[in-house]
């Protein structure tokens, strides 16, 4: 019961933080309590902008491991399509020859208990301990509650890919040259891990709510100020139509005036069963009543590309980002949609590796295969892997 009610709040802050406008209309408590939030804000941006004026002045140094690092990262914190932008580097740098590994946090991932935690940094027991390999780039190796989420999806997606995962990316990363034989590291999440030197950074933008409500954190859902994104070399605005984004651009040009902006979106392939892995086409939800499901970020997203397939929503079950599912709560679930005559429950990737096996399902569980296309700038995407490559430009279609 504690655990659902701090979900619930966090999806009630989440949604007061995230967006302009949003706190408008609540009451006297609130209010109190955002503007305390406003101070702590302007607290957080001066501690990021001193961390950034000692790097800028080479008052701190980051190491370089002597290979490629590309940091794939945002101003904001979460939902705006990061882990397909990272598969899709990987998949193309792999297929160049490149031997890749993707560096992660690995948020939300099994930890040891808070005072053994304690214990190994105060004795610098966790800096001796090598980092957890999800893949070798051969292998699967670990599971979702032990690498974490997006590193497991990545790590299935991508059997040529290494994925390693540790709070020390410099740690990490060398694990990855010396151990793996990589030469090309993918910093997942990046943007602000300044410990290590990035070659190229590569910083994505939600077109649907770009900068949130114009706060850091924890005021609102920015991890650094706008104008940081003057570090970018390449721009993604995510979740674009190629309509409609010319005010964007345009801000984001005022903002950086050197990097390509390139527009994609999030685009279904097909459906998949989370535990079969029996496929089903897209048109499967035209006119099909479903239930949705999901534990992400943005919910909303998702849910609209559902209603836009054909679907018939009869309910709709949304949890917090990261939320590890049990497996009575999946049953109830499946047992809910049963009751209101679904014809299936419809979720996402991500959320599928958290889902406990259920050996009988009523009611079909299936996701949705989702990949990146790009909108506009598929050349300077090419061009964004032939510098990677170090190799002359071209100009063939993305796949």
């Amino acid at each position: 019961m504690a655990h659902r009610t701090a979900e619930r709040l966090e999806r009630f802050f989440v949604t007061v933080l995230a967006r302009p406008g949003a706190d408008h209309g609540h009451g006297r408590v609130l209010r109190l309590f955002l503007l305390f939030l406003a101070q702590l804000s302007y607290l957080y941006r001066s501690v990021v902008n001193v961390r950034h004026y000692l790097y800028d002045r080479r008052l701190l140094r980051p190491h370089e491991l002597g290979c490629q690092v590309i940091s794939v990262g945002n101003l904001t914190v979460g939902g705006t399509g990061k882990t397909p932008i990272v598969e899709i580097f990987a998949r193309e740098l792999s297929r160049e020859g490149r031997r890749v590994a993707i560096l992660s946090r690995g948020y939300r991932k099994e930890e040891p208990p808070f005072i053994q935690r304690v214990a190994n940094a105060l004795t610098f027991h966790e800096s001796r301990q090598p980092p957890r390999v999800v893949s070798d780039g051969a292998n699967l190796l670990l599971d979702s509650a032990m690498g974490g989420d997006e590193p497991y999806m990545l790590a299935t997606n991508l059997p040529n890919v290494a994925v390693v995962v540790d709070r020390n990316r410099v740690k990490s990363g060398r694990y990855a040259i010396q151990k793996l034989g990589c030469d090309t590291l993918i910093l997942d999440d990046g943007f602000q891990y300044l410990k290590l030197k990035h070659r190229i950074e590569i910083v994505l933008v939600d077109r649907t709510n770009p900068f949130g409500n114009g706060y850091v954190l924890p005021r609102g859902v920015l991890r650094e100020p706008p104008r940081h994104i003057a570090r970018a070399d390449f721009i993604f605005v995510t979740k674009s139509d190629g309509v409609g984004t010319d005010a964007l651009k345009a801000q984001l040009r005022r903002l950086n005036s050197r990097a390509e902006i390139i527009e994609c979106r999030h685009t279904p392939r097909h459906l998949q069963n989370a535990f079969t892995r029996e496929r089903q086409a897209l048109s499967y939800l035209r006119g099909r009543k479903v239930v949705t499901l999901c534990g992400i970020a943005a919910p909303g997203g998702f849910e609209q590309e559902v209603e836009r397939r054909g679907a018939v929503v009869l309910d709709r079950r949304r949890f917090a980002d990261h939320h590890r599912y049990t497996q009575q709560e999946l049953i109830d679930v499946v047992n809910r949609a049963h009751r209101l005559g679904a014809e299936a429950v419809i979720t996402t990737e991500k959320d599928t590796v958290r889902f406990p096996h259920l050996e009988r399902c009523d009611v079909p569980v299936l996701f949705l295969r989702v990949d990146i296309e790009m909108v506009s700038g598929v050349e300077d995407f090419h061009a964004c892997i032939a510098r990677i490559c170090f190799r002359d430009r071209r100009t063939s279609a993305v796949t």
